[in-house]
């Protein structure tokens, strides 16, 4: 028997629970139980004027941006359009279902500017960082440093696995003759005006037309007329 066709009916009343709904093998689970941030109103206290209108809590945003940076979400407008569409996100940042999320640039206005001021990343590093040595995880008595020398130069020939054909090296070449002492001789300037000069035939020589034909010229008749 086929069921009836679901259609969205809006309620009068909800019962809903953001904790209901996220899994207990959750990462933000897992990560909300050592995060504390009872300190940061303190420490920012003598940034916030007593008197205007209320911010949004400093909490709220270091959680939103702990969110940000463990799932790689590095733009501040999705971040704000995935912690109010994932329940998930709402639960770790202590958002109710209908509770509003800040606006992306309330984030770069503190970032740039109160958190900046007070060096709020910093104070948080170093209580993460005594709570690790607290805990066991780091020594603090030494550090290591991870790094990989990359020669200046690459080899003369490569050859890539997949194409099998070999790149042409781009180093310099090993030696480099000196140049000459003698100063080059400076090019000839030609003008950018051609003279043209008109050169007229003398009298009884064959003339040369548009086509490149020489056409002979008429001799000059003189009549008996004219010469009397």
């Amino acid at each position: 028997m086929m069921g009836p066709k679901q259609v969205a009916q809006a309620s009068l009343f909800y019962r809903f629970s953001v904790e209901d709904h996220v899994p207990k093998d959750h990462l933000l689970r897992r990560l909300d139980r050592f995060v504390d941030l009872s300190d940061i109103r303190r420490f920012l206290a003598p940034f916030y004027s007593p008197t205007g209108r209320p911010s949004i809590d400093p909490e709220l945003m270091i959680r939103m941006l702990i969110v940000g940076y463990c799932f790689g979400i590095r733009s501040e407008r999705r971040l704000c359009d995935e912690v109010h569409l994932n329940l998930a996100y709402r639960w770790f940042c202590r958002l109710d279902l209908t509770d509003p999320v800040p606006d992306h640039s309330t984030f770069s206005k503190n970032r740039h500017g109160r958190f900046r001021d007070c060096d709020l990343f910093r104070h948080l590093f170093e209580q993460v960082l005594a709570r690790c040595i607290a805990e066991g995880l780091v020594g603090g008595d030494s550090f290591g440093v991870d790094a990989s020398l990359i020669p200046p130069t690459p080899a003369a020939s490569r050859s890539s696995p997949r194409s099998g054909r070999r790149r042409r090296s781009h180093a310099p070449p090993r030696s480099i003759s000196t140049p000459s002492t003698t100063r080059p001789s400076a090019p000839r300037r030609r003008s950018s005006r051609r003279r043209c000069r008109r050169r007229t035939p003398p009298r009884g020589s064959p003339r040369r037309t548009a086509t490149g034909r020489s056409t002979p010229t008429r001799p000059t008749i003189w009549s008996t007329s004219s010469m009397r």
